[in-house]
């Protein structure tokens, strides 16, 4: 989502940090720029006009001036700023359920902005990582199908929807909910609110009417990303409004220029809580304010590829991969174990956009045109394999490595590549497992490169 504003920084910033003293006219000529920035990422202009003063006024200061290395400073102040500025009323990316069960979260916004998916995505996050038992109602009667769509998706994550009444008006529907919420001890109630295509009074008056009912603990604004300038009037109408205490982003991972994000913040004074990366039901993540500007200013964002790898990993094929690693043993199915790892964590493309720097070779990247479908096929290539196979990859001789490409709808190239690629790993264990720990500390990770002498 922040590509193009991450790009643009990225440039102003390499410039200044070229220069081994900066003047007032230098900050000056930068702020100039990084105005243009945010503004071409459809920040809004009051938010823009309150961000270049505020680092404008810490910029031209004696710390900047008598720093060794002045273009960092300006870039920590950028950054500090850019944190402040997301970061809202506490933003932790979390939801705060301080409250006696069951605990309402209404979800508002326009109609399209992905207010049910949201919904059952927020549920699912509930549900399994923090252990609640949460029922879903859907209050959107404008929309066709809207209450079916929440049911289907009820089913699909494993979280309890209220059965639909035909002909019941919202307000009837909330009551109903809260009802049977208290009756079956749920933890948490979600109320899908109807959007409408743009901001009106009958939209206003309903969201009012229903929240009057509900009394929510939490009411959050789902907003499209892409909404660029409008965001402001949207934050706006429903701030007054619906009294809403967070946000939360959908479709960062289309074209957005991450405006949005910047400018609901500072309109609400409200925190954004999470972000949806995609279409699949668990494509939401936390919204850290830190970690986002991290990833704008080209830093990266190590903490959360971190906790990524921590969530795809399985406890149990991580104890079996590691004890059969003591004994320098890897086959094709501890291969397709650490392609699966690979894919739930997102793919190359997702990694690699969180590592510090990587906005300086990006273009480079995108030239080379990772295929993430790359990592399927080979997931594919090694399910078409007998088992026996994959336990001893010496037996894929010719005819057989024919029949796999077959059955997995892949080439004979395409195989060798991968055999070419397992054979490279397999070899770099064998030599961990002759090292040993001792081995590894004296020699280094050198020792494990092909030809390195330790066979």
């Amino acid at each position: 989502m922040f590509d193009t504003l991450s790009n643009r920084l990225g440039d102003i910033f390499d410039r200044l940090r070229g220069r081994g003293a900066l003047g007032e006219d230098d900050v000056g000529a930068a702020m100039r720029e990084i105005r243009v920035a945010l503004l071409e990422a459809d920040v809004a202009l009051p938010v823009v006009r309150d961000f270049i003063a505020a680092v404008r006024e810490k910029a031209v200061g004696q710390d900047v001036i008598r720093s060794v290395t002045p273009g960092q400073m300006v870039v920590k102040i950028v950054h500090d700023h850019l944190v402040q500025t997301l970061a809202g009323d506490g933003g932790n990316g979390s939801l705060d359920l301080n409250a006696p069960a069951p605990v309402g979260i209404m979800l508002v916004g326009l109609q399209g902005s992905g207010k049910t998916t949201t919904a059952a995505k927020i549920a699912l996050r509930l549900k399994n990582r923090e252990r609640k038992k949460v029922l879903m109602a859907s209050l959107d009667v404008q929309r066709p199908a809207a209450q079916e769509q929440l049911a289907q998706l009820g089913k699909q994550t494993g979280v309890a929807t209220l059965p639909i009444v035909a002909g019941e008006r919202p307000v009837a529907i909330t009551k109903r909910a809260l009802d049977v919420a208290r009756r079956e001890g749920y933890d948490v109630v979600m109320y899908d609110t109807a959007g409408r295509l743009h901001i009106n009074e009958e939209l206003m008056l309903e969201v009012a009417a229903v929240r009057e009912a509900a009394a929510p603990h939490q009411t959050i604004l789902v907003a499209d990303a892409m909404t660029g300038q409008d965001a402001v009037n949207v934050a706006k109408a429903f701030g007054e409004r619906a009294g809403v205490t967070g946000i939360v982003l959908t479709r960062v991972d289309g074209d957005a220029r991450g405006g949005a994000a910047l400018s609901m913040r500072a309109i609400t004074g409200k925190p954004i809580v999470f972000i949806g990366t995609g279409e699949k039901i668990d494509a939401l993540e936390p919204f850290f304010p830190d970690r986002i500007a991290g990833r704008i200013l080209g830093m990266g964002d190590v903490v959360s590829l971190v906790e990524k790898a921590a969530e795809a990993a399985d406890e149990d094929e991580a104890k079996k991969l590691a004890a059969k690693l003591e004994k320098g043993n890897f086959d094709l199915d501890d291969l397709a174990g650490q392609l699966r790892q690979l894919r739930r964590m997102g793919g190359m493309s997702s990694m690699l956009g969180m590592l510090p720097g990587i906005g300086k070779i990006k273009k480079q990247i995108d030239a080379a045109n990772i295929d993430e479908t790359v990592i399927k096929r080979q997931e594919a290539i090694i399910g078409s394999m007998t088992k026996a196979e994959r336990k001893n990859p010496n037996l894929l001789n010719g005819s057989r490595r024919r029949r796999v490409a077959a059955g997995s709808g892949t080439t004979v190239p395409e195989i060798n590549r991968l055999m070419k690629q397992y054979q490279d790993m397999a070899g770099m264990m064998k030599r961990m497992k002759k090292l040993g720990q001792k081995g590894m500390m004296r020699h280094g990770l050198s020792a494990l490169m092909p030809g390195a002498g330790f066979r």
